[in-house]
This record gives C-alpha cells, sequence and structure tokens, in this order.
C-alpha cells in the first residue's frame, strides 16, 4: 500500500511529521478532529495542542511543497540580501530576505502555498526569488530586528507622493514607492480587523476608509494625483484592464499578509471625478467553522446543532447584507461535515474555501445561474446543499425539488426577520403548500458590536434609555448595564468585534396551519412567539444583560421591536 498523498500526489503533513518522529498517529487525528470542528489548517491544531512545536510544521510544510527549510534560530539572514528588500515590504508579506547568489535571492515564507508572493517580490527586485520555508514567528522577529519597527503610513504616503508626481498612471503604478504605500494600506487594513478597504474619488481628493465592524472610519488621505496610480496598482494585482476606465470590473487578489493568507475581493467603479474601487477583505485564516464561535447563547447553539442533522427539508438563514449569514451557514456545514455526508455548496461568489466540502461558483454572464447549477449538482448524489441565496422563483423551486427528494437545502434570503421568509418565498411566486411541505425552519440574523473589554464601565439604565425600549425596557429595570468609554485598542468607540444576536422560527404544526390559511406576517409571529421562539429585540436585550452589547447597538439593528 502506498504513502497517503495529498492533492496533486503530494505527501499529507501528518505522515511527513510521523516519519520525522513528531507525532503519533493518534495525535493526527485528535488534531483531524479540531480541524473538523474550527476548521483552520491542521497544523495550527497540531501546535495548539501542544503536539509538536511550530518550527517543525514549517519544516514538514517545506518537504511538502518540496521546498529548502531554513532554521532562523540559526541562520543569520546575508546583508547583501536584507537590502534588496524594502522594510514595507518584508514587513507587509512576512518575509525575510536570507540570502543571494548572483541573481538568486532567497527568502524566508511562512506559507510554502504562497506562491504568489515571490512572483511579486521577483518583479519588486529584478531578481530570480526563491521560497525557503522558515517558522512565522520567527520571521516576524527577524524582520523586526533587521528593518525596524514598520515604517508609519504617513512616510508611505509622502514617499508615494513624491515619485508620482507628474507621471503617468501606469507608470507610476509599477513604482516601489506606490507598491509600498498599497502594500502599507492593507497591512493596515488587516490590523486593524477591516471587513473592506474603500478608495474614492471626490473633486480633487482622495479618500481612504476602512470598515471595521460594520462602521467606516477614515485613514490619512494621500493626495489626489495618487488616486489612478494606487488603482491601476491594485488593478495589475487582480489582473484586470488597467486601460479600461470606463466600465466597472470585478476581480480578486490571492496575498499574504504578515504570513496569513488573504483574499481581496476587488471591485472598481467610475466615477465623475475618476475611477474608484472597493476591496473586501476575505481573511481565510479567521473563518470559523465553530458554531459555538458565532457567540450565541447555548440555547442557540444547540438549536442550530438540531437543524443541521435534518434529513431533509429547507432551512433559511435571513438578514441584512453584512449581517453574517454566510458564517452562520458555514459554521453549520461544518457542524454537519464529516466522512459519511456530501455536501455542495453553490454560491454567488464563493467566498472562503472549505476542505471536504464541493463549492461550486454561480457565473451569471455565461449563463450559469443558481437554477441551473442546482440541477446540475441535484445529479451528483449530495446529502446537504447550500445556496447562496434564493431570490426568484426558479431558485426557490429547485430547492423545494431538492428538498422535496430527500435533501437538505440551507439557503439565505433577504427579510427583516424570520416570519418575513414565509411572504417573501410566497411573493416570489411558490404555492404556500409547497412551503409548509418542505420548509423546516428560518434563522434571522443580525450582528451587534461588542462592548470593548479593555475600557468596559458599569452603570444603570435611566428612564429615558428605558423608554427607547418600550416594553422590552422593563426587562433592564434595577439592571447593571456596560458601555465602553473609548480607548486605543477599540480607535475610542467604545467597541472591539462583533456577535450575533438571532430568532430561531422552527415552523412547527400551528405555523403551517397558519400559511395554508393565508395568515399576515404578525399572526406568523404570534404563533411563533407562542411556541417559545425569541425574537431579535429580545436576544439583544439579553445580550444587553449579559454586558455583551450595548442598547443603543440593539435600537440600531432592531428597528421596529424584531
Amino acid at each position: 500500500m502506498g504513502t497517503p498523498a495529498a492533492q496533486g500526489g503530494r505527501k499529507l503533513l501528518g505522515q511527513i511529521l510521523k516519519e520525522r518522529g513528531k507525532i503519533r498517529e493518534g495525535q493526527v487525528q485528535e488534531a483531524l478532529a479540531e480541524q473538523r470542528k474550527h476548521g483552520g489548517l491542521i497544523g495550527q491544531h497540531l501546535v495548539a495542542l501542544g503536539h509538536c512545536a511550530s518550527g517543525d510544521i514549517a519544516m514538514a510544510l517545506a518537504e511538502q511543497a518540496g521546498l529548502e527549510s531554513v532554521d532562523l534560530a540559526v541562520v543569520e539572514p546575508q546583508q547583501d540580501a536584507i537590502v534588496l528588500i524594502d522594510s514595507s515590504t518584508a514587513h507587509t508579506y512576512g518575509v525575510l530576505p536570507v540570502a543571494v547568489r548572483g541573481k538568486a535571492l532567497t527568502v524566508a515564507i511562512g506559507d510554502p502555498l504562497n506562491t504568489a508572493v515571490l512572483e511579486d517580490l521577483s518583479f519588486a527586485t529584478g531578481m530570480d526569488v526563491q521560497g525557503a520555508v522558515a517558522d512565522a514567528d520567527l520571521i516576524r522577529e527577524k524582520v523586526r530586528q533587521h528593518y525596524g519597527e514598520e515604517a508609519s503610513l504617513a512616510d508611505a504616503i509622502a514617499d508615494a507622493a513624491r515619485s508620482a508626481e507628474g507621471a503617468d498612471a501606469e507608470s507610476a503604478a509599477q513604482s516601489a514607492p506606490v507598491v509600498r504605500l498599497l502594500n502599507s494600506i492593507l497591512h493596515r487594513a488587516i490590523a486593524d480587523r477591516a471587513s473592506d478597504v474603500h478608495f474614492e474619488v471626490f473633486p480633487g481628493e482622495l479618500r481612504i476608509r476602512y470598515r471595521v465592524d460594520g462602521a467606516l472610519y477614515e485613514v490619512e488621505a494621500p493626495p489626489a494625483h495618487l488616486s489612478a496610480p494606487l488603482v491601476a496598482r491594485i488593478k495589475v494585482m487582480s489582473d484586470l484592464d488597467i486601460a479600461e476606465t470606463k466600465l466597472p470590473q470585478d476581480g480578486r487578489i490571492s496575498l499574504s499578509i504578515d504570513g496569513r493568507p488573504v483574499d481581496l475581493r476587488v471591485a472598481t467603479l467610475p466615477g465623475i471625478s475618476g475611477e474608484g474601487c472597493v476591496l473586501r477583505v476575505l481573511d481565510r485564516s479567521s473563518v470559523s467553522l465553530d458554531l459555538a464561535a458565532l457567540g450565541l447563547p447555548a440555547r442557540e447553539i444547540a438549536a442550530l446543532s438540531d437543524l443541521t442533522r435534518l434529513p431533509h427539508g429547507i432551512v433559511l438563514v435571513s438578514g441584512p447584507t453584512g449581517s453574517g449569514k454566510t458564517t452562520t451557514l458555514y459554521a453549520m456545514l461544518g457542524e454537519a461535515n464529516d466522512e459519511s455526508i456530501k455536501i455542495i455548496t453553490v454560491e454567488d461568489p464563493v467566498e472562503y474555501d472549505i476542505e471536504g466540502i464541493v463549492q461550486v461558483p454561480v457565473n451569471e454572464e455565461i449563463g450559469v445561474d443558481y437554477p441551473k447549477v442546482l440541477r446540475t449538482v441535484l445529479r451528483q448524489d449530495p446529502d446537504k446543499i447550500l445556496v447562496g441565496e434564493i431570490r426568484d422563483r426558479d431558485t426557490a423551486q429547485v430547492a423545494i425539488e431538492a428538498s422535496l427528494t430527500g435533501h437538505t437545502v440551507f439557503a439565505t434570503v433577504h427579510t427583516n426577520d424570520a416570519p418575513s421568509a414565509i411572504t417573501r418565498m410566497i411573493d416570489m411566486g411558490v404555492e404556500p403548500f409547497l412551503i409548509t411541505a418542505t420548509l423546516e425552519a428560518v434563522v434571522a440574523q443580525r450582528l451587534v458590536r461588542r462592548v470593548c473589554p479593555d475600557c468596559k464601565s458599569a452603570f444603570e439604565p435611566d428612564e429615558d434609555l428605558l423608554r427607547e425600549l418600550g416594553g422590552d425596557g422593563a426587562a433592564l429595570e434595577g439592571a447593571t448595564l456596560y458601555f465602553g468609554k473609548g480607548c486605543e485598542a477599540c480607535f475610542h468607540t467604545g467597541y472591539r468585534g462583533r456577535t450575533a444576536i438571532c430568532e430561531i422560527m422552527v415552523v412547527d404544526e400551528g405555523i403551517r396551519a397558519a400559511v395554508l390559511g393565508n395568515a399576515s406576517t404578525a399572526e406568523v409571529r404570534e404563533r411563533a412567539c407562542r411556541a417559545g421562539m425569541r425574537t431579535l429585540r429580545e436576544a439583544g436585550i439579553a445580550a444587553v444583560l449579559e454586558g455583551v452589547t450595548t442598547v443603543e447597538e440593539v435600537l440600531r439593528e432592531t428597528m421596529g421591536g424584531w
């Protein structure tokens, strides 16, 4: 029997570590179980469980990828190599130049699969850049030792502004200072936990804003003449047409920031003052496949876990854009994912790669739409299917067909609350009897900002605050609540991070009877509440009482009392 191999004939990481005598088979199985629950890389779990050191993982990754490895604890980088890569690039990409021989430059990298960074470095240095795998923590330590702390964004702006003065956008985009500036902007965005980076062009002004925890924050503004070079550089990185400035374009950038794999979804937009763009940050290292990591109360986690075990039927997750629907669905799929279950997702676009799950992108421009892909997927013998969004009658109809033929279908839909999802399906043209035959549950979700733990302060609510909540305010009378005063850690907002609040409507016989009787959304909501459903507003109040968030956040995200 041959040696187990990864995709493409490569040895599995666990096999390499076993051959080196670093771990045992039982430890591999334990790490695999953690990976199935939480996602991420098996190497991370082996280190977290204490089964081996991060240096062992680096050496095994090097062998797996057919690259050299370098132990930075004993190897000192050559000064001739250090000067070939600037401080900003070394800090941003998490790489360390180690040795130079003629036109060949060897750099230490933490991720052997990240060949894109080697191509970028070859372009920037004009050298033949070869990767050698090393421990990522040691790389960061050595980068600080040899380059010092990272230069400020203001310094990067000043350098780029001088180099781009009077130059055309295309040549300026290739200049080292503009490349360094974009690297600095992206590095800071990742460090600040931004979900989006906005490049907005106005008459005589370029504005850069990060979206952190759902709110936009402006950062130091480069001069207006840098807008075209920066957008052109983004287009180069995402393989878009630099010459096309009149039509919107979409692309994707895969890179490594501080040794972490990050994907950026790029969307350009021509405006009257010039071309702007928005980058959606998809941090692959932060996606969680663990229901417990969603921050929901134990009863909601248990309810979602139960839904993942349904043998058939439709489970909808509703909420506005940016409310964490996809994250919740991924966590539910992670809970359901094991060797005996086949799961296929149909997404527009596929945001994160999930190991063990077949993911299929939708491309409506060439006629590959949701209904067409779903019908093909049904011929692939899946057990569970994720549909990125039910947005029309055809998609809903195929989802219903899948459910009626013994599949469990998870999907998103845009509605204000759980009961409204039924009305939305009827508005799409789905017959009520088909809804009652297939719909098992609807989960409505919002994201609220967490009170910053570093500046958390207690207070007692006054009458004005309770009055804003109406009848729900009674639950807070005499309670101790919390808010954030504002500090460096939370950018003086009083909030850091977000958590989900949700209402879970299980479709029981009473709700089915109401739907068949053409009941209003209000009547369906009333029946669901009588059956034990906790509304979004009630879930938010519970989070306030636990000191997780504030009344202001709950009011903002649950307008109208939902």
